[in-house]
């Protein structure tokens, strides 16, 4: 595997570097511990533990592995929900040499697999059971077909006879036995590979993009100047932290000092509890989460008077929904674009005018450039729609193990296509308007799925709402809207067009067919909605009817 920045020119490499002062995370974990040993540095629902604790725990599981005999630059596997060891293991992996892959709870043996093999990981740290699901009986039904997977560890006060527990290597007093020091060889310097992070998933089996300590760094610093960070914030995991929007909880908050809260979501109920309780500050999470939480926090009362940023990406959010947080929630919601691929790209601010913040997704992040391009890969002027193409100096440096599919990505200039279409405003902000492959041509005209929803979901009798691509022999292609009714409403399809008509949008972009639907169906990470298999629904529906 070529070295993480090697695609860097000397001038964009010594920026980073410079802005970060070669700090990496585990350089700031060791600092915290020096200067604020007795603050709660991390916690979950089970445990916190102080910046010193965390940093014993670290040191104590990376001389764990090492005895056990795992490799520099070997690969560890973490399937986990939120959890305190879920983030410090991200941090041994640095300290010790040893690339960590953290994937979401819900994969399954397929996806599991697939990851395993590609990665060729030694080792893989799991719940025993969760949730109900036995992940021990998956990775024992995998790794014989490997070959490559040696040890199986186990996160919890139980394993199974013959595993390794985690609890057991952090409360082993290896540091008698060897210095953490001795790792000044094998931890890994800002520009090599240190952690793999996958994909959504949403076009088949995940890709794996590497990234560089420096990379992470420079993401994670330009997030706590972005969002004013100090020591006194209580930055938490709410979307799934093994991917998801969490820059802010794994890079930002070391930097401050501040505390990081790992919250598993399980419902809206019991998150916004957690928020309450916990005093957090900056809450990082998706859309879909923030919806479910609005809906919640409008039957009952909590206190979230704690909480100044709500910090959303991985999918659009209305304006509508956005300024309805905002009235009944309180605090600012902030939204930031990227991909796993290149990390956030743009961000909108705290202190935008509302008007920017709920409609754009802001500017580009340190070391970011972002243009709007046409089909013949020519830049567009501002206002006109294009292809969203990106570069950062915090992005991944490509795929894992996979150089066809990184050129494919990223040409030879370091631009990467995101598939995603775009406008630049006036003021410089990016306005996103769909994914390309969601555009739906209606008979030469093109329409923007994301305008659609964003006006459907100011109707009251909508809870949620996407819209897409339907077959037809004349236009080629019409709109429809899938709507997930509010509770206890019904919702019809008069109701829909008078409410579009009245919005005084164009007459061919008012959708042509409406389909009821209990809940959307999700691509791997459980949140963002699956147009593809809404597209295969209603075609096979029309199919029928035809």
């Amino acid at each position: 595997v070529e070295e993480a920045m090697a695609d860097l020119t000397t001038e964009e490499r010594d920026k980073i570097l410079r802005y970060t002062s070669g700090m990496t995370m585990s350089n700031l974990w060791d600092r915290n511990a020096r200067e604020h040993p007795n603050r709660a540095a991390i916690g979950d629902p089970r445990v916190t533990l102080t910046w010193a604790e965390a940093k014993q725990w670290i040191d104590r599981v990376a001389l764990g592995l090492s005895e056990l005999g795992i490799q520099r630059d070997e690969v560890l596997v973490v399937q986990l929900p939120n959890c305190v060891e879920l983030h410090l293991l991200r941090v041994v992996g640095e300290k010790a040499g040893i690339r960590c892959v953290p994937v979401t709870a819900n994969m399954r043996e397929r996806e599991l697999e697939h990851i395993l093999g590609q990665t060729e990981a030694v080792g893989a740290v799991t719940s025993w059971i969760y949730r109900g699901f036995n992940y021990v009986d998956m990775l024992e039904q995998i790794g014989p077909r490997l070959g490559c997977l040696k040890h199986i560890f186990i996160v919890g006060d139980k394993a199974p006879e013959g595993l390794v527990s985690i609890k057991a290597l952090a409360e082993r007093r290896l540091e008698t036995k060897c210095s953490p020091d001795s790792f000044d060889e094998r931890q890994y310097r800002e520009e090599e590979i240190s952690l793999i992070c996958h994909s959504s998933g949403s076009t088949g089996l995940p890709k794996l993009v590497q990234y560089s300590p420096a990379a992470c760094s420079a993401a994670g610093k330009w997030f706590m100047e972005h969002l004013g960070l100090t020591a006194d914030d209580v930055v938490a995991a709410i979307a799934p932290a093994a991917r998801g929007p969490n820059l802010p909880v794994y890079f930002a908050a070391p930097w401050a000092a501040a505390t990081i809260a790992m919250l598993p979501w399980s419902e809206g109920k019991e998150s916004l509890k957690a928020i309450e309780e916990r005093r957090i500050t900056v809450a990082c999470l998706v859309p879909t989460q923030l919806t479910m939480m609005l809906e919640q926090a409008q039957a009952e009362h909590y206190d979230l008077s704690s909480v100044r940023a709500w910090v959303s990406a991985g999918a659009y959010f209305p304006p509508p929904l956005i300024a309805e947080v905002e009235k009944k929630m309180g605090g600012t919601v902030v939204n930031f674009y990227g991909s796993m691929e290149l990390g956030a790209v743009t961000s909108s601010r705290l202190d935008d005018p509302d008007e920017v913040r709920r409609t754009t997704a802001g500017k580009p992040t340190f070391g970011a450039e972002v243009k709007i391009i046409d089909d013949d890969g020519k830049e567009v002027e501002k206002g006109v729609a294009g292809e969203i193409v990106a570069k950062s100096l915090c992005s991944s440096s490509g795929f894992y193990h996979d150089e066809k599919a990184t050129r494919e990505v990223w040409n030879e200039e370091g631009w990467a296509a995101t598939g995603d279409m775009g406008v630049i405003d006036e003021r410089g902000d990016l306005v996103i308007v769909g994914r390309k492959k969601d555009m739906i041509i209606r008979g030469g005209q093109n329409i923007y799925p994301a305008e659609i929803e964003s006006l459907l979901i100011g109707h009251p009798k909508v809870q949620d709402v996407a819209v897409v691509a339907m077959p037809d022999a004349v236009m080629g292609e019409k709109a429809c809207a899938y709507v997930v009714p509010t509770r206890g409403q019904t919702f019809t399809f008069a109701e829909m067009v008078s409410f579009l008509k009245r919005k005084n949008i164009a007459s061919f972009k008012i959708p042509e067919r409406l389909e009821l639907i209990d809940t959307f169906p999700t691509v791997a990470d459980g949140y963002k909605v699956d147009k593809k298999v809404l597209r295969q629904d209603i075609a096979q529906k029309l199919g029928k009817e035809n």
